[in-house]
């Protein structure tokens, strides 16, 4: 390889190298690796050293930032555990039905408000694109263990299926943009292929992949580095029937993943190892955290970098009150009447963060838009800004949230946060039992 592709890689080789050296100091230190990933990406683009840009590098650029994504979607789908939410399933779920449309609600009012001049299309795309959360971004304010068990996994099931949530209407609203390579198959030819064919290609090959693994061990006949390297070939196969159909990959892989999950796990009995306890999926969740953090890196340089040389007072407003009103009135909606006190509904507000499922889907509209158009720009911006203020803040908050939460559980042990810290048969005092 030579030329600007060459420094481009070496580039990338030399930050990924850098922060995996010192990624447990940086990580204390609130420098998460997406604000690392999207500062390289920032200077190598178009606006610093210009190795990188999304005219000259579609096609690779698109591929890995939908591969990263159709792997995160399967990691994910596939390591949920419906047990850890039988006591605390009222707060994804709160989050996810009503906290869910009523951000895409707020996010297309806000737009129509501040930038005035998109169409409806746009002004709706800017809203989906922007309504899915990613743990990532915040990752030590979501796993910090001071954090309420109900607050750690009510926030890392919300990322892990709001982003599945809003891709058939991102599929929609793609197909109602005019000049869309999605436009031809019109909007009825968009469902069939999102809802239908796409759910159908994962559950074939999630379902049968697990079931066969599950034989294979059973038989001691496949070995611990192919089984780690199965689950890989699966979310690709998945994503890549669904791609070759038309379909959604990320749909597609999401759902292969979940099947691929309850196909693998063995009918319960006495010293199984139910799937997701072992390693099986442990390729797959690292080579999804290297192709994010890579991804990071391209959003930085194709989209963020050229955005902040249009910035505009409206531009910045929208990505800013669409980090705090547009999250935290439907955040604070969503758990009303649930008996979350005040700083557990502003800490999950707060930690709403922007990042991977948002930037692929705007990597996906600016590539079918001309160079510069403003859903580009406001995205870019509004997931920078996330990036940046999650990322800062994310230790700081997680620590005093955490302190609060002990000094609050220690006056009162039935508080409402506490049920899955504690035993099964102390969870639910009878107030709650309605709920």
């Amino acid at each position: 390889m030579s030329g600007n592709g060459g420094w481009a890689v070496a580039a990338v080789a030399a930050v990924t190298g850098g922060y995996a050296l010192v990624s447990r100091r940086l990580a204390v230190r609130s420098v998460s690796a997406p604000m690392v990933f999207t500062a390289t990406g920032v200077l190598i683009g178009p606006v610093g050293l210009g190795l990188l840009d999304l005219e000259h590098d579609a096609g690779p650029v698109l591929t890995l930032v939908e591969a990263a994504l159709a792997l995160v979607l399967f990691s994910d789908a596939a390591t949920v555990r419906s047990e850890e939410f039988r006591s605390g399933w009222f707060f994804p779920a709160r989050l996810l039905a009503v906290g869910l449309p009523l951000t895409i609600v707020g996010g297309a009012l806000l737009a129509w408000l501040l930038l005035p001049g998109l169409s409806g299309w746009e002004l709706a795309l800017v809203a989906v694109i922007l309504a899915p959360t990613d743990a990532s971004v915040s990752k030590s304010a979501v796993f910090a263990p001071r954090i309420p068990a109900v607050v750690r996994h009510g926030l890392n099931a919300e990322c892990g299926l709001n982003e599945c949530l809003v891709l058939p209407l991102f599929a929609v609203l793609l197909a109602g943009l005019p000049g869309t390579a999605a436009a031809h198959q019109g909007v009825v030819g968009i469902l069939e292929r999102v809802l239908l064919l796409s759910p159908a290609l994962g559950l074939a090959v999630g379902g049968l992949g697990g079931w066969l693994l599950r034989r294979s061990r059973a038989a001691d006949a496949i070995t611990s580095e192919w089984r780690r390297i199965l689950p890989l070939a699966l979310a690709t196969g998945a994503a890549a029937l669904a791609a070759a159909t038309e379909g959604s990959p990320f749909v597609a892989a999401w759902v292969a993943g979940l099947v691929f999950s309850v196909a693998l796990r063995p009918p319960a009995r006495p010293g199984t190892v139910p799937a997701g306890e072992d390693d099986t999926l442990e390729a797959v969740e690292h080579l999804a955290a290297l192709l994010a953090a890579l991804s990071f890196l391209v959003f930085g340089a194709v989209l963020l970098g050229p955005a902040l040389t249009r910035l505009t007072w409206s531009v910045v407003g929208y990505a800013v009150l669409s980090l705090t009103v547009v999250r935290l009135l439907p955040t604070a909606l969503a758990f009303a009447g649930s008996g979350l006190r005040a700083p557990t509904v502003l800490y999950t507000a707060w930690f709403g963060s922007r990042g991977l499922p948002s930037l692929v889907l705007g990597l996906l509209v600016a590539a079918e838009t001309a160079p510069g158009a403003r859903p580009g720009t406001v995205i870019a911006v509004t997931i920078g800004l996330s990036i940046l203020l999650h990322g800062l803040s994310s230790v700081v908050l997680a620590d005093r949230y955490g302190r609060w939460y002990e000094r609050a559980v220690a006056r009162r042990p039935s508080l409402r946060e506490s049920m899955t810290d504690r035993p099964p048969d102390e969870r639910r005092p009878p107030e709650w039992k309605s709920q």
